[in-house]
């Protein structure tokens, strides 16, 4: 990967992190950015969140950064200089909870472990 597209995507994450934090919709729980990937030609970025709340927030959550999506595109245009604007696509990341899952797993698996011996 090239230094200009990690440049561009460490910006991008700082730059909505931020924004993402000012937003007034309701809707919007406690989001983290945890990163952006921004495709080679800079006109699309993926922008993985992680949200704190049930599924239902999560998914309100969502709902809320999607109807942001050109007010943040905006924002980013301000602060990062680029040719095109990329368009912005929010996935949830769930990598927190798949690593506490398999933290229960591998705990459980020990449990049992000593619980036959």
């Amino acid at each position: 990967m090239s230094q200009r597209l990690e440049k561009v995507q460490r910006l991008a994450r700082e730059v909505l992190g931020e924004a993402i934090q000012e937003l007034k919709d309701p809707r919007i729980g406690f989001t983290t950015v945890t990163a952006v990937r921004v495709s080679a030609d800079l006109r699309h970025a993926r922008v993985f969140v992680s949200v704190l709340g049930s599924p239902d927030e999560q998914d309100a959550t969502m709902e809320g950064l999607v109807s942001a999506t050109p007010h943040l595109r905006t924002e980013l245009g301000h602060q990062v200089r680029m040719k095109y604007l990329p368009e912005l696509i929010f996935e949830l990341d769930k990598g927190a909870e798949e690593a506490e899952r398999l933290e229960e797993l591998l705990h459980q698996i020990h449990r049992e472990g000593t619980e036959e011996r």
